[in-house]
């Protein structure tokens, strides 16, 4: 079989994402093995004090997945079944998943068009008599308004999680970096974050004692003392393991420079892409090609993803086909949550509840994105969605 038309024979194709390894991660990772401690050993809470480091505030307890932090932050704030907490619609499930794990209620509301983060005025509507919490969003690194949702809060009594998951670095509005403002926040180490632990998360919480009772749940409930095998309270298998440990430890050592790997690859495209047409918000067409809301003010964005809005009307489908032919990769990202086959057979959502969120949804594109894509792979991709635009 031939190489197709629009692809170099000798090209390989560009991954959506790739995580950077190197040397060092393997020298943390072979001491690990060497050592013959493979989980509870001295890497995890080596792990957490590095990761407070970074956030500024706040005690880390890591967890097997971002996932599991959320879970265990819902658990902080107890937050219980017939409880309702309003969330954003524009994510990965498990920001929403997680409330459902204790019969918690997500009342989702609209986004803002520019942030794609909660909206402030759709959230304050969406709250009702039986409201506990917010539970925000960082989308794709960029953050959420949280001055304007604590204020919220704060009227309403609410509690508040931070769904940091994609953003790690990230600096909100009012300076404080996403997760150290004193709510609970949790953190996702997949292969495609800002770090990566292969699986893996953290979860901040603001005082000493709710962090023992975190690590205690992660770890089936058991007691402190590793040597009484007393289970306090009922719990979960969450740990993360040393090897994943030693993974973040060496990441954390050099997150500063794979965030601004991350920002000159999205520097990249925006210029690519502005060839084609493409603009930024506010005063982009609403009819045309979206980019990324980068940094506005003191906020300073984490890039996770290059994920673009395509022209309106455009077959979503055949652009994936067409770049897939010429060897890119591609990802129709993110479907709303309360549009997933299992949140409508539950909550009965048939669409048009969330204009904002479902319009970007429909247009949505994830590009590739990682700290080792090159200008020479960022041109290609260029090209290659402009063809399949017919640009």
């Amino acid at each position: 079989m031939s190489d197709p038309p629009d692809r170099a024979p000798s090209a390989p194709r560009v991954p959506l994402a790739r995580p950077v390894i190197g040397e060092r991660e393997e020298q943390l990772v072979l001491e690990v093995l060497r050592s013959g401690r493979l989980s509870l050993g001295p890497m995890g809470p080596r792990f957490e004090r590095a990761f407070e480091e970074r956030i500024g505030s706040g005690h880390a307890v890591a967890v097997s997945s971002g996932t599991t932090a959320l879970h265990l932050a819902v658990r902080s704030c107890g937050w219980r079944a017939g409880d309702e907490v309003v969330t954003s619609p524009l994510s990965f499930v498990a920001s929403s998943n997680c409330l459902l794990y204790e019969d918690v209620v997500p009342r989702f509301c609209d986004i803002d068009p520019t942030s794609l983060c909660m909206e402030p005025e759709a959230a304050a509507a969406a709250v009702g008599p039986s409201t506990v919490g917010i539970l925000p969003v960082h989308i794709f690194g960029h953050a959420a308004p949280m001055t304007e949702l604590e204020s919220l809060a704060a009227t309403h009594g609410l509690g508040l999680v931070e769904d940091a998951a994609q953003a790690l670095g990230t600096i909100c509005a009012d300076g404080i970096p996403a997760g150290a403002r004193g709510h609970p926040a949790a953190f996702a180490f997949y292969a495609n974050k800002q770090i990566t632990t292969g699986e893996g998360g953290v979860l901040m919480l603001a005082d000493a004692a709710g962090a023992e009772v975190a690590r205690s749940e992660r770890n089936h409930g058991r007691s402190p003392d590793p040597r009484v095998m007393a289970h306090d309270r009922i719990g979960f298998n969450y740990r993360l393991t040393d090897i994943s440990a030693a993974l973040g430890i060496a990441q954390l050592e050099r997150l500063d420079a794979l965030l601004e790997a991350r920002r000159q690859v999205a520097d990249l495209y925006g210029a690519q892409l502005a060839e084609l047409g493409a603009g930024v918000p506010p005063d982009a067409d609403p009819e045309g090609m979206l980019l990324p809301a980068a940094d506005q003010g003191a906020m300073r964005r984490s890039w996770f993803v290059y994920v673009l809005r395509l022209p309106r009307g455009t077959d979503r489908a055949a652009v994936i086909e067409a770049l897939d032919r010429a060897g890119v990769d591609s990802r129709p990202y993110l479907p709303c949550i309360h549009l997933q086959p299992a949140y409508r057979e539950r909550f009965g959502f048939s669409g048009g509840e969330f204009p904002v969120a479902e319009e970007f949804s429909r247009r949505a594109l994830a590009l590739p994105f990682h700290p080792g894509l090159s200008e020479g792979e960022v041109e290609r991709v260029a090209a290659a969605l402009g063809r399949s635009l017919g640009l």
